[in-house]
């Protein structure tokens, strides 16, 4: 028999979901009740964490710094050549990682996740296949938001393969916070002049928005920032089931 105040809760449940179906695309993410709060709207994928990719732990510079929800989601290419053997993904992680390191002076690996055209799934920065730590990928909007990267390219007329996308999709739904629209858009403020706006702007984002709306780059290419709009409506759908 479950107690009085839980069987209130679930009652009001299906109401809850109609109120978010007609929701304008610019408000801001409902509020997920206190007791989900950590509890993801998607399931975990399988990832393959930096102890199987041989991570160098000894070079990161300091622990991850964890942020309290992620509220936006923001898709990288990492500008490899698409023609790569996935089996030599884990030796191309640990070269980006010591670029990241050494010639970016980061912490650390830039993107929370790295997945591959074969739609294998990579830890990037420590911490992050355990809990929402901050990135170093998308300057002034890396505070509440997941940075992943797909390994490749994409430029004009490129292809992302289909396994890549799906994999993609699986992270940013199970890493959204509960009350995070995939398909709408979020307000965050930019924490640093570099980005594509002045510190201490309101903007409006895309939940889900490539690395070229926050900051003047390519990023994520042409071909893969296309696909964004079918990217984030497989992103719903996960998270409907």
């Amino acid at each position: 028999m479950w107690p009085r105040r839980l069987t209130q809760v679930v009652a009001l449940v299906p109401l809850v979901l109609l109120t978010n179906w007609g929701a304008a695309e610019l408000s801001e993410p409902r509020p997920a009740p206190r007791d989900s709060l950590h509890r993801p709207a998607a399931p975990r994928p399988r990832i393959v964490e930096r102890s199987v990719w041989h991570a160098d732990e000894r070079a990161v510079r300091e622990r991850p710094a964890a942020v309290r929800a992620v509220r936006a989601v923001f898709i990288h290419h990492t500008h490899h050549f698409g023609s790569y053997d996935c089996r030599e993904v884990p030796a191309l992680l640990r070269a980006m990682q010591e670029s990241h390191i050494h010639g970016e002076g980061w912490d650390d690996l830039g993107y929370n996740f790295v997945v591959d055209r074969c739609g294998t799934i990579y830890e990037g920065r420590a911490g992050s296949a355990r809990r929402a730590v901050l990135g170093a990928h998308t300057q002034g909007f890396n505070t509440g938001s997941v940075g992943i990267a797909a390994l490749g390219s994409f430029g004009a007329g490129e292809r992302v393969p289909r396994a890549m996308l799906e994999a993609i999709a699986a992270v940013a739904a199970w890493k959204l916070h509960p009350g995070a629209d995939p398909t709408g858009r979020v307000r965050m403020v930019s924490t640093n002049d570099r980005s594509r706006y002045p510190e201490g702007t309101a903007v409006r984002l895309d939940t889900i928005s490539g690395h070229r709306d926050a900051y003047e780059t390519d990023c994520p290419g042409d071909a893969l920032y296309a696909a964004l709009p079918r990217l984030r409506e497989m992103v719903a759908r996960l998270r409907d089931r």
